[in-house]
């Protein structure tokens, strides 16, 4: 499907890569630096995962997922537009049973997971949608056509693209990294080193 404007998709592409690098920097990062602070595993994994070190890394990180998921958006449209053609063309060489319910489930994996990565919110899942359906496709290119290159070459590289994403998380341009710190901070699971939670406090002691 051709775009029908493309002055537009360079204007949204740069739109969001300011707001996503303004969002970026407004974070104080310093102050939520978990070095000096007591955390659960589980909450140091979450932000190392979501705030990947480097400023080049990140914006690495941001520009692929700008490019995967604008790039990916209209072949959920295209399926989606026509769910019944796809699920003739496609989904019925794999033998799937309900073969017009995995068409609609791929077009909005599709459409859905790429305004999720593009976003940054919510990446792991729009990342694992974009994942799975580009796998299932060059399953589907392979089983069809065996390993033609020249079929296999667009799928794959939207796979690796979505594929790295989902291992190396949104960066920090994201709104995911924005608020992760936020959350975990409000839900208790960070606690300054040296700060206890039972305070001092002044008995009076009645003389006699």
């Amino acid at each position: 499907m051709p775009l029908s404007n493309p002055v537009e998709w360079v204007t949204a592409f740069l739109a969001a890569t300011i707001a996503l690098w303004f969002l970026g920097r407004s974070v104080p990062w310093a102050a939520l630096d978990t070095a000096d602070q007591q955390a659960s595993p589980l909450a140091t994994a979450a932000l190392g995962y979501l705030q990947r070190p480097g400023v080049l890394a990140s914006t690495g990180l941001l520009l692929l997922r700008l490019s995967i998921g604008l790039l990916m958006i209209h072949h959920g449209q295209e399926k989606l537009a026509d769910p019944q053609q796809f699920a003739s063309t496609y989904v019925a060489s794999l033998h799937l049973p309900f073969p017009l319910f995995f068409a609609y489930a791929a077009g909005f994996s599709e459409l859905i997971g790429s305004w999720l990565v593009i976003l940054g919110f919510f990446t792991p899942l729009g990342a694992l949608a974009l994942t799975s359906t580009m796998a299932v496709a060059a399953y589907q290119h392979i089983l069809t056509g065996g390993f033609n290159i020249y079929v296999l070459e667009l799928v794959l590289l939207y796979l690796g693209g979505s594929l790295a994403i989902l291992l190396n998380g949104p960066g920090r341009f994201s709104f995911d990294a924005g608020m992760a710190p936020f959350l975990l901070s409000g839900s208790g699971s960070f606690e300054s080193a040296g700060t206890s939670r039972l305070q001092p406090s002044a008995v009076p002691i009645e003389s006699r």
